[in-house]
C-alpha cells in the first residue's frame, strides 16, 4: 500500500496544529551537511500551506534554515505519522510581545506524507510535561503562541 501525499494540510492535520503541541524538526547541519533533529513544541499552521515555529534566535536550527532552507517537521497526529517537508525562512527575527529572543519561522509546505508503516495506527500520542515552575511555563506559552498567531496574521 502506497502512503499518502498531500500538497497541503489535510483538515485533521491542520486542527492539532493548532496550538502547542510535541513535533520533531529536521533540517540539514550547516556544519556537516548532514541531518539535524530536534524537538520543538511552539508551531502553528496559519493556514493549509504553511507552518509557523518559534526557537531561540541563536539556535542551530535558524543557522541550518539560514544556509539550507530544506525541512520536515514531524507530527503524529490522526492516528499516523506525518512528514511535512517545506521551506524554511526566518520571518522575524525577534518575535514580539515575548520576553525571550525567539525566532519566528514560516515553513511553506512543498508536500504532506503520511509515513506511518503498513498495516499499523498510533494509539497514544507523544504527551510531554513542563519540568520547570508549572505557572510560568503556562504564561510563557501563551505569549508565545500569541504572537505566532499575531504574526501569521501580518
Amino acid at each position: 500500500m502506497v502512503n499518502q501525499v498531500e500538497a497541503k494540510l489535510i483538515k485533521p492535520l491542520y486542527d492539532e496544529l493548532q496550538k502547542e503541541r510535541f513535533v520533531t524538526l529536521a533540517t540539514v547541519d550547516f556544519e556537516t551537511g548532514g541531518p539535524n533533529v530536534t524537538a520543538i513544541s511552539w508551531v502553528l499552521a496559519p493556514n493549509d500551506d504553511s507552518v509557523f515555529f518559534a526557537v531561540d534566535n541563536r539556535s542551530r536550527i535558524i543557522q541550518n534554515i539560514n544556509k539550507n532552507k530544506h525541512v520536515v517537521v514531524n507530527v503524529i497526529a490522526n492516528e499516523s505519522t506525518y512528514a511535512i517537508s517545506g521551506y524554511a525562512s526566518v520571518k522575524q527575527e525577534k518575535l514580539e510581545g515575548v520576553p525571550l529572543k525567539l525566532a519566528l519561522v514560516e515553513i511553506k509546505i512543498n508536500e504532506v506524507r503520511d509515513v506511518m508503516f503498513y498495516g499499523s495506527k498510533i494509539t497514544v500520542e507523544p504527551q510531554y510535561d513542563k519540568t520547570y515552575d508549572k505557572n510560568a511555563a503556562a504564561k510563557l506559552d501563551k505569549q508565545v503562541m500569541d504572537a505566532i498567531k499575531a504574526a501569521s496574521n501580518e
